[in-house]
């Protein structure tokens, strides 16, 4: 072989190797994000046991149910907070109208229970401000978030309040149960599973110390660890953020269940995913202290490992692509090429047609493709400086 055949050899022989380092790399970290850091988690937590916050501990609650334009769901909303188990004379509950141009302040207004006020803003302003104002006006020692369309389990308050015995607990977060009321949502149960997953690390996470992030349609806060924030971050991951830099502890507490119905389109689910996460990676650079694990070692952990990571995945999956291009001389890499693409092609396919409807595991893939991309997308929309303040009632574009 001439030295020219020799060198070209070698580079092919050179890329190939770094073509596989690249994506054995990609690969871990996504093996990490997924399945590592859980393990690691169940890991740890055999080794740390929290006795579970016994009923009976009643302090007064205020509960605040954001609202844009929910005339038809805002009064069975609080028929039904106000049927909860817990004691009639503590609490309260306050709608954050932000600036409704249906009958949702009427409905409000002419409500017969005295414990039910409206909160109208003077202009909209978006779900974070809302609950600055709320807080202004509320009575209660915790405040309890919810949203106009989530449905409370009938103890869910009792199980929330039976955790702030505990003087060092700051914040307490109830659970999400999604559900797909006609089985025709294309990402409907990859939804319901992702979010039986989150559930599972927030369960571990809480055994082992504090979660760092809450579910959104229910979840609490003391009073005296609230703090307000900017209109433009997500409120049910940086204020128990701020509750853990103020030396709380943030609990997940399963036995608190809203029921909240998933996304009914392929659409709905990706504008709202952009709209959340860029929410939340702006909210996490807000509080950059609690990614410094020198400063707050377990917080830095799970930030860097369940969010930072998490949203990094998009860009792990391209680079894992694009390096298996350059590797179709292995067999193996030839059907880890050929499973991407069967992946990927279920996922548009789906989208295209509603396939799910046949089979629903089908939904999976799409529901992934469509987390991520929204993800990739965020990470553009803070790039380029974009800020999402308000919000769309789903049901007002339909």
């Amino acid at each position: 072989m001439n030295m020219t055949g020799s060198i070209l050899v070698q580079a092919i022989s050179g890329t190939t190797g770094a073509a596989t380092a690249v994506y054995c790399l990609a690969a871990l970290l996504l093996f990490y994000v997924y399945v590592g850091y859980p393990l690691l988690l169940a890991m740890i937590g055999l080794f740390v046991r929290r006795p579970r916050s016994e009923t009976g501990y009643f302090p007064s609650i205020s509960v605040l149910i954001a609202a844009y334009n929910e005339e038809e769901a805002i009064e069975r909303k609080i028929r039904q907070t106000l049927a909860l188990e817990y004691p009639a004379d503590k609490i309260e509950i306050l709608v954050l109208s932000d600036c409704s141009t249906d009958r949702t302040d009427e409905i409000v207004k002419t409500f017969p229970d005295s414990r039910v006020r409206l909160v109208r803003m003077a202009e909209r302003r978006g779900k974070t401000e809302a609950q600055n104002q709320g807080i202004r006006q509320a009575r209660g020692e915790v405040i309890v978030f919810s949203d106009a369309t989530a449905i409370y389990h009938s103890q869910a308050l009792l199980y929330l309040a039976c955790n702030y015995q505990d003087a060092s607990v700051g914040a307490v977060s109830g659970r999400y149960q999604y559900f797909d009321p006609g089985n025709q949502s294309p990402t409907g149960l990859g939804s319901v599973a992702f979010w039986n997953y989150e559930n599972l690390i927030k369960t571990l996470q809480s055994r082992i110390k504090t979660i760092t992030g809450c579910c959104g349609c229910i979840y609490s806060v003391r009073r005296a660890a609230y703090t307000e924030l900017p209109a433009d971050i997500i409120s049910d991951l940086v204020q128990p953020l701020q509750a853990i830099q103020k030396g709380y502890r943030v609990v997940f507490e399963d036995r608190a269940l809203a029921f909240e119905e998933t996304t009914q389109s392929t659409a709905e689910e990706f504008s709202m995913r952009v709209r959340v996460v860029t929410r939340a990676m702006r909210g996490l650079l807000s509080v950059q202290d609690l990614l410094k694990p020198w400063k707050f070692f377990w917080p830095a952990f799970q930030l860097w490992s369940h969010k930072v990571m998490r949203w990094m995945v998009p860009l792990f999956l391209i680079v894992m692509f694009a390096s298996n291009l350059f590797l179709l001389d292995s067999q193996i890499f030839r059907v880890l090429l050929a499973a991407q693409l069967l992946f990927y092609s279920a996922a548009i396919l789906n989208m295209l047609l509603p396939l799910h409807r046949r089979w629903k595991p089908l939904g999976i893939p799409l529901f992934f493709c469509t987390l991520n991309a929204a993800a990739l997308v965020s990470m553009i929309e803070i790039c380029r400086g974009r800020k999402y303040v308000t919000w769309q009632t789903v049901r007002a574009r339909r």
